[in-house]
């Protein structure tokens, strides 16, 4: 890959990407913890003139873990976290759904990404798509986006573990800060 790749998009999965992650799910601001480095990331993302939309599935709110208003707190600690950073969350998009209400917009499916294209005016295709496991990067793949495999969160597994039709086309990097720098490296804004 060159620095060819010009693309106005960045989308970054939350859950094991932005911040820890737990299998007991994140239900409150108090849980949700930012991965060291994660934030800064954003906003070198961001100060480079990327739009940054956060596509994640939050089924705990379909299996009433945690409510809207809970989802929210914990939306604007990470923004105001990256506000902080000097950058800035172009859009977050979250599918609400529990797994058996067969959605849309729940990851591997693209409903969520097709919502950030429409609601920012932006084609996905050839962003970088920023994700700690196989749905994550299944779905950029089915928008013609560039996966790039965290080992943070489920990473660490799925690094090990991936299709080997979906490796040949994955970058894995340690964490957001490296996925960050890759990005910069390899990608630029198109004007």
């Amino acid at each position: 890959m060159t620095s060819s790749n010009i693309t106005q998009l960045v989308i970054l999965d939350r859950d094991g990407v932005i911040n820890h992650d737990s299998d007991a799910y994140i239900k409150s601001a108090e849980e949700w913890n930012a991965i060291p480095g994660s934030l800064e990331a954003i906003a070198k993302l961001s100060k480079a003139g990327f739009s940054i939309g956060v596509a994640t599935n939050q089924s705990g709110l379909g299996r009433g873990l945690f409510d809207l208003d809970d989802l929210e707190a914990m939306h604007a600690k990470m923004v105001d976290g990256v506000t902080d950073f000097g950058g800035e969350i172009t859009g977050i998009f979250y599918c609400p759904h529990h797994p058996d209400e067969d959605c849309n917009c729940r990851k591997p499916r693209t409903g969520l990404v097709d919502a950030m294209e429409s609601e920012f005016g932006i084609a996905a295709k050839g962003a970088p798509f920023v994700g700690d496991n196989l749905k994550d990067l299944q779905t950029g793949l089915a928008k013609g986006c560039v996966p790039i495999l965290v080992r943070t969160g489920k990473g660490e597994h799925y690094a090990d573990n991936l299709p080997d039709d979906v490796r040949a086309k994955t970058t894995i990097v340690a964490d957001l800060a490296e996925a960050a720098d890759y990005i910069l490296k390899h990608f630029s804004v198109s004007n």
